[in-house]
């Protein structure tokens, strides 16, 4: 049954933000703005699977259900969506008659430069080899490695079987080959090129947005997220976790072999490179990607400067500036700070350290000489969800 045509734009809208990643939390205020706006009084329902629209029209109420399979962040679809949401607020335009330009929105998205995200896996490896610091065998194979990863990726949008045990398939393989290049060149860091090469699968920015919603009482969708998160981490871990176990029958190798030789001016160069190969992968509009760059690189090096003062608090000072940083950027674009928020956020998630944790645990050796992980992580998390709370971003009604 199709719904009435005055609601058929809000229960557009709450599809195309769910279909981009949006957290549940900020689709419900979304929706709830668009629709007080337009003078209908409606309560909505994001969850991970299916989103629940109810409206009420004098002493009648219509309810709407649609299933939607959870969504792949997309920030330039958000700040497009958000201009077709500022028309209906902000001009009290027809709603429904915006449907077409989320229709282009839905087209533009589809739009895929396969050479551009190579080599945005490529370097992205490569850059967060260098974050860690290594040498310059391991940068190199990183970068090989990383753009394998992507050509990985592309074959899964073919298959649904590939699709379906991608991160674990990753991993294995990248273990394996990781294996295999330390024989012919023993001083290559195998620990850190594998984690390198699958970074952009490790879900540190997804167990921090399932965090947001549960700490803004979005318990159930919350909870499924962080469940699928640590779902997807062990997804990983098991496919490196079964490299490693079968290498080691064969051959022997050094999982832990950390020679670094890069001075400290070039790791922190790769940072910014680093913020840099997000922007392809998270399809950033152009308008955007300069003060998203500088939005994760501010953040980032603030959380360097305050370091002395403990992990905690050096990410909480830090969560505290990308959170302003986003909403100045966001009054000088009028783009969603959420576009610039994210950005920033990722690059002090702990998702990394979640899974040298996994290691140091299952594999009684971390890939990086570093004790008390699982604490680091914690307090990480603690860190950035304690800024956005205290930054006052769960209390936004837009945005």
């Amino acid at each position: 049954m199709k719904p009435p045509k005055k609601y058929q734009f809000i229960i557009e809208l709450g599809k195309a933000l769910h279909i981009y990643g949006i957290p549940s939390y900020k689709i419900q205020s979304y929706l709830s703005k668009v629709a007080k706006q337009q003078g209908i009084k409606g309560v909505f329902m994001d969850l991970p699977t299916w989103i629940n629209y109810t409206f009420y029209d004098d002493e009648n109420s219509y309810n709407y259900v649609e299933c939607i399979p959870p969504g792949y962040l997309n920030l330039g679809a958000l700040s497009r969506i958000d201009e077709v949401t500022n028309k209906v607020i902000e001009n009290n335009d027809d709603g429904f008659s915006l449907k077409e330009e989320l229709d282009l929105i839905h087209i533009k998205t589809k739009k895929i430069n396969h050479f551009v995200l190579t080599l945005a896996y490529t370097f992205a490896s490569g850059a967060f080899s260098l974050m860690i610091g290594t040498n310059w065998i391991s940068f190199g194979f990183s970068l090989l490695l990383g753009a394998l990863v992507y050509f990985m990726v592309y074959l899964s949008t073919r298959s649904s079987y590939l699709e379906t045990v991608l991160e674990s398939l990753v991993s294995f393989v990248i273990t394996v080959l990781a294996c295999l290049i330390y024989l012919v060149f023993p001083d290559f860091n195998v620990g850190i090129s594998i984690l390198s090469a699958i970074i952009i699968f490790i879900p540190g920015l997804a167990i921090t947005t399932a965090l947001e919603e549960i700490t803004s009482k979005s318990l159930v969708s919350g909870g499924a997220k962080l469940f699928d998160s640590l779902i997807s981490l062990f997804k990983q871990f098991f496919g490196a976790l079964l490299g490693v176990t079968l290498m080691s029958s064969f051959i022997n190798f050094q999982l832990l072999n950390h020679t670094s030789e890069m001075p400290n001016w070039i790791m922190f160069c790769a940072i910014p490179i680093f913020s840099i190969t997000l922007l392809p992968i998270f399809q950033v509009r152009r308008k955007d990607m300069l003060l998203g760059v500088l939005t994760g690189v501010t953040g980032f090096f603030l959380t360097v400067a305050f370091s002395n003062y403990g992990i905690l608090i050096s990410t909480f000072i830090g969560t505290i500036a990308v959170v302003t940083i986003s909403k100045l950027f966001s009054k000088i674009t009028k783009s969603p700070k959420t576009v610039y928020l994210i950005q920033g956020i990722i690059m002090l998630v702990p998702g990394s350290k979640s899974f040298m944790g996994l290691s140091n645990s299952f594999l009684k050796s971390s890939i990086i000489n570093t004790t008390n992980l699982f604490e680091q992580v914690a307090f990480i998390l603690m860190g950035i969800i304690g800024g956005l709370i205290f930054a006052g971003v769960f209390r936004q009604p837009s945005n």
